[in-house]
């Protein structure tokens, strides 16, 4: 469009666009094979594609959309190279899920390994800093699964697609409470442990009398501490 044909708030072209009224119906044509063209590619990939993805298979599909999306609305655009593309995408993700079932070590490069977040009633702070969770996110995590303080998590895992397995501990131990400081009613309602204490960092427990430690956590190396609660 050259400059002395543009208009300011001109209908046709702000919903058209530059194209003839005719390129509707192709667009129309278009949107349909390529929504064909993404299902048949989805289904060829696997089941996985209708689940929780993994980074390659997200990385697939993105690529998938970025490949069909300028085609549908592009007059100039033909079929055949998001086609090509798409073959590519189908057959590389194809052999990357073959290759993971014979190659442990492939498997931990392309779709990363399991993460132990909590062990024991404790956090696995490394690995929180390695995967990017914050504290607050876990505990929104663990929450989410009715657990109100960390010693009843025996196990949490997050998995390599991102998904959190928790196994539970029986019976409870003591634990860091995981309710949000500012929710004093709930708080005032958790059963303390008496002279047992947990770290406000990683939740390591210290039994001391008659008040809190004055030394730092082992763990974390660091100095704050609370009542540790009890499971009611």
């Amino acid at each position: 469009m050259k400059p002395e044909d543009f208009h300011l708030f001109d209908p046709l072209r702000f919903f058209l666009g530059d194209v003839p009224w005719s390129f509707l119906l192709e667009t129309l044509l278009r949107g349909i094979f390529f929504y064909a063209l993404l299902l048949l590619a989805m289904r060829l990939m696997g089941k996985r594609m209708g689940a929780q993805l993994s980074r390659n298979e997200m990385a697939a599909l993105v690529s998938l959309a970025a490949a069909i999306g300028v085609p549908i609305q592009a007059p100039d655009r033909g079929l055949l190279p998001p086609m090509c593309i798409t073959l590519l995408i189908v057959r590389g993700q194809r052999y990357i899920a073959a290759r993971t079932l014979r190659s442990k070590k492939f498997e931990e490069v392309s779709q990363d390994d399991i993460a132990i977040m909590v062990e024991d009633g404790c956090l696995n702070l490394d690995k929180m800093r390695e995967v990017v969770l914050p504290q607050e996110r876990l505990f929104a995590q663990l929450r989410s699964s009715s657990i109100d303080q960390l010693g009843q998590v025996k196990r949490l895992y997050m998995e390599a697609n991102g998904d959190f397995t928790l196994l539970r501990q029986e019976p409870p131990h003591p634990g860091l409470t995981l309710i949000p400081d500012w929710d004093e009613d709930y708080i005032q309602q958790q059963q303390k442990a008496p002279n047992i204490f947990a770290c406000l960092r990683c939740g390591h427990l210290e039994r001391h009398q008659p008040a809190e430690p004055h030394h730092a956590c082992p763990r974390c190396q660091q100095n704050r501490w609370t009542t540790a609660v009890t499971s009611g």
